[in-house]
């Protein structure tokens, strides 16, 4: 069974001198979108390549919903302290009012509108291909190979793009780095 941290308790140690350090484990891009005051990104598939930078005391996982955090746990089982998830992630504490550091504009994630991006094509394709003509059936097939492209390279030419609309750019009006999907 996994160890779990609820608010409550996160809260509690900020205030003790207990040596913690908290762990976003979600993408660089949801982590600008908004994150835990004194939290370190360290993306999910950069774990396994970071351990010297995740300290002795106790490690307090984090991610959107507690998914990635969970997974993230049980490779750290190795860890010299304690091993938590935060319970309900970043949604838990957004919801319940706590301070997040926001530095992107928007709240979605880069790999959530890539998502979007993709399924509107897609469809649009679709009904271009049924009440225009069968050639627009290359759209959704483009997109497909994109993804696919994305999926075995790790590059996401959808992801770059949308990095720098405007909505995805930094406060500070630098570009906000492209997502891992």
């Amino acid at each position: 069974m996994s160890a779990t941290i609820s608010i409550h308790e996160l809260s509690q140690l900020y205030r003790s001198d207990r040596k913690r350090e908290i762990i976003d484990v979600r993408s660089e891009t949801e982590f600008a979108a908004g994150h835990i005051p004194g939290a370190k990104s360290i993306p999910l598939q950069q774990l396994p390549l970071r351990h010297a930078d995740l300290g002795e005391g106790d490690l307090i996982l984090v991610c959107e919903a507690g998914t990635r955090a969970s997974m993230a746990q049980k490779n750290l089982k190795q860890h010299s302290g304690g091993v938590f998830v935060l319970d309900g992630g970043m949604r838990a504490w957004r919801e319940a009012g706590l301070p997040v550091i926001a530095p992107l504009r928007t709240y979605w994630s880069l790999e959530r509108q890539v998502r979007l991006g993709a399924g509107v094509l897609v469809l649009i394709g679709i009904a271009l291909t049924l009440l225009v003509h069968r050639a627009w059936i290359l759209m959704p097939v483009s997109v497909g190979a994109g993804l696919t492209f994305a999926g075995a390279t790790d590059i996401c030419i959808m992801g770059k793009l949308l990095a720098h609309m405007p909505w995805n750019q930094l406060r500070n009006g630098n570009v906000q780095p492209a997502c891992s999907c």
